[in-house]
């Protein structure tokens, strides 16, 4: 005798949609990677100890413990208030960070005298200073999700933002060099000998809010094309002043902040996000153009006229030959190549490297003294890191449904690949060398700050993106106020890959 067979539950019955992948939370997978990351920080951090002071001191684990209980923190933030946001980025970024402060007490380390080494407070050095930065830069990520609870609502502010950014971006410029520059660049805002800030790192994140906005915005306009030149569709002329006027804005920055990472980055997250809103190569290669352009003619009146221009020829001069001095101008590069041509394959080791002599190895040469200890092959594991970082920012852009938000999230991840770029290019002499940081590696309390409130930005766009989709069709109900009205029936998009 045949049973009869049971029926397939119908979509009606189980409440599914036809054809809707509902995704799932994934929280538990981010504690997994998050707890892998936490252990591969402590081990980096003891063998560091073993092989400097042939044992593990007990405070080792006061900072080791700090790292994971604020990180944790941040993951219970995540798993209440975001709980379908992306469950790579977190444990990648903590990665990052806690191997930066492993690093940087390293550094303190080899710096102290061999009776203080065994008794290094926990707080004291560049390192203790960084886990302090450490701490207050994922209490304020945690903060911002809490307080923003739909990506879309911060575009409310997009121009307050963008004023801010641009004044941000500014102050450095025109205050005097002892207030502004450090190392040749005018980048800072001094307050005494021991403390300052980095208004640029901030500068960033507003100017992203606001380059969004205003493509959503515009983007049809500038989508317009004029002539089509070997296959490619070149805007109207009338429609180039908002691009023009962001070079012009970049180029005063290198001008006047002697900095052409800095430069690049403005200008670039604004191209890049351009492209993305109108799909068109051909802002892509205008953009090229007006930047290699400035950059030449900087290049030319420095070696004429001198000025404002002196300090970028002379990165430049370092960059095309820096063993023309290897002793003076040069020998910041020369030694950043040799600390890398030093590490080989695989390294000296942690703790067997010489970071003392290399300049500016907290900052502008971390990754240069990293690569010395662990070599090329762990080199290309933290660039894999932050790949994967860049990866899943645009992973986000392309899922969430709003314009805004694929604006937004595109711009963030592609900024945070091009600031890595431009420092890892400049150390390793592909491109002039720049006052940039290493993002969570470099030691800075505002970069670190910066950074982590991009990754909470990106960690809500992803929530909003993986959220479930209700009965209705729509994105399951969040604790929020409604989006603003006009980004609120903002068309649903594919971005090209």
């Amino acid at each position: 005798m045949t049973a009869a067979a049971t029926p397939a539950a119908s979509p009606a019955t189980t409440g599914e949609q036809p054809g809707v992948r509902l995704a799932r939370s994934r929280r538990n997978a981010e504690l997994s990677l998050l707890l892998l990351a936490m252990v591969l920080v402590a081990a980096y951090g003891a063998t560091v100890e073993a092989n400097m002071l042939d044992t593990v001191t007990p405070d080792f684990w006061v900072p080791a413990a700090a790292l994971g209980a604020v990180f944790l923190g941040l993951h219970l933030v995540i798993r209440f208030l975001a709980p379908f946001a992306d469950p790579a980025l977190l444990p990648a970024v903590a990665l990052l960070n806690g191997l930066g402060v492993g690093f940087l007490r390293r550094i303190d380390l080899g710096e102290a005298l061999p009776p203080e080494r065994e008794t290094l407070a926990v707080f004291a050095g560049q390192g203790g200073r960084q886990l302090a930065w450490t701490l207050v830069s994922v209490i304020l990520a945690a903060a911002l999700l809490v307080i923003m609870r739909d990506h879309r609502s911060v575009s409310r502010y997009a121009y307050t933002l963008g004023l801010a950014g641009i004044v941000l971006v500014m102050i450095p410029a025109v205050l005097p060099g002892r207030f502004s520059e450090i190392n040749g660049a005018k980048l800072w805002i001094k307050f005494g000998e021991s403390f300052s800030i980095q208004p640029g790192e901030f500068a960033k994140l507003a100017l992203l809010v606001f380059f969004a906005y205003y493509l959503v915005r515009k983007r049809e306009v500038l989508s317009l094309a004029s002539r089509r030149f070997l296959g490619i569709d070149f805007p109207r002329g009338r429609d180039l002043g908002p691009v023009v006027v962001v070079w012009l804005i970049s180029l005063l920055v290198l001008i006047f902040e002697k900095d052409l990472g800095t430069s690049l980055l403005y200008f670039g997250m604004f191209v890049v996000t351009l492209y993305i809103a109108t799909e068109r190569v051909s802002w892509l290669l205008i953009g090229l153009v007006l930047f290699f352009g400035g950059a030449y003619l900087a290049y030319f009146l420095g070696s004429t006229v001198g000025g404002p221009f002196a300090n970028f020829y002379l990165r430049a001069e370092i960059w095309l030959d820096p063993f023309a001095d290897p002793h003076d101008k040069g020998y910041q590069l020369v030694q950043g190549l040799l600390a890398l041509g030093t590490g080989g394959l695989f390294g000296a080791g942690p703790g067997g490297g010489q970071p003392g002599l290399l300049p500016e190895v907290r900052n502008d040469f971390i990754f240069a003294g990293i690569g010395e200890e662990i070599g090329l092959f762990g080199l290309s594991a933290l660039l894999v890191v932050y790949l994967l970082i860049v990866e899943r920012g645009l992973r986000a852009a392309l899922a969430v449904r709003d314009s805004f938000g694929k604006l937004l999230a595109g711009g963030l991840a592609f900024t945070l690949g091009l600031q890595v770029f431009v420092i890892v290019g400049g150390i390793s002499k592909l491109i002039p060398l720049t006052g940039q940081t290493t993002p969570f590696l470099s030691a800075g309390g505002s970069s670190l700050m910066a950074n982590w409130l991009l990754i909470a930005v990106l960690l809500r766009v992803s929530d909003g993106a993986r959220r479930p989709v209700t009965a209705g069709g729509g994105k399951a109900a969040r604790p929020s106020a409604g989006p603003p009205e006009q980004l609120h029936g903002a068309p649903t998009e594919v971005i090209r890959p």
